[in-house]
């Protein structure tokens, strides 16, 4: 599962660079084609950033890489709840 988010995640953000690059250089007067380019980076930023949330938190969990120093640990804040 994790290798598919992966590549997920670089699908998603190589479809945000492109089609954001499309949306930017893109002639004013074809508004249709403007909106889908963003509409489409958009979504590719928002897949993007959830895949790498999602393989942040993975290798946390799982012990490939350590939690930042400031994170709160999940014991206190049951607790405090």
């Amino acid at each position: 599962m994790p290798k598919l988010i992966a590549i997920l995640n670089v699908v998603a953000w190589c479809g945000f660079w492109a089609f954001g690059y499309l949306a930017l250089t893109e002639n004013t007067g074809h508004s249709d084609r403007l909106v889908t380019a963003v509409l489409l980076a958009a979504a590719g930023g928002a897949i993007g950033l959830w895949a790498h949330l999602w393989l942040v938190r993975h290798s946390e969990v799982t012990g490939k890489a350590k939690p930042p120093k400031w994170a709160v640990k999940e014991d206190t804040v049951e607790s405090a709840v």
